[in-house]
Formats: structure tokens, C-alpha cells, sequence
């Protein structure tokens, strides 16, 4: 459970850096995923989630 909350709560530090830091190149970076094709999307958000899984493996398997 714990892994979860600090996974969580990365994400959240991450999210409001951009929000607070860089709002306006939030919304172009979302304009420009909207011109990308759906499938592409798609797999971006595939390798994203593979990469992330990778990342907790070796982070687990080095003992953090």
C-alpha cells in the first residue's frame, strides 16, 4: 500500500509542477495530442505503462 500512496503522490508533484510552472505549454502539449491519430495515442499510453512497470521492477529488484 505503501508503494501505491508514493506512486500516487509522485504523480501529483509532477502534474502540479507543470500546472503551476508551465500552464500554456500544457495546453499546446494537449493540442498537439489532438493531432495525433487515436492508435498512436494508444500506444504511447502502451509504452508509457510498459516503461513505468520496467522501472518498479528494477526499483523492487534493487531493493528500494
Amino acid at each position: 500500500m505503501s508503494w501505491i500512496l508514493l506512486g500516487i503522490g509522485l504523480v501529483l508533484v509532477l502534474e502540479g509542477l507543470v500546472l503551476a510552472l508551465a500552464p500554456s505549454r500544457l495546453e499546446q502539449l494537449l493540442e498537439t495530442f489532438r493531432s495525433i491519430p487515436l492508435q498512436t495515442r494508444r500506444n504511447i499510453g502502451l509504452l508509457a505503462l510498459a516503461l513505468g512497470v520496467a522501472l518498479v521492477y528494477v526499483a523492487k529488484s534493487l531493493g528500494v
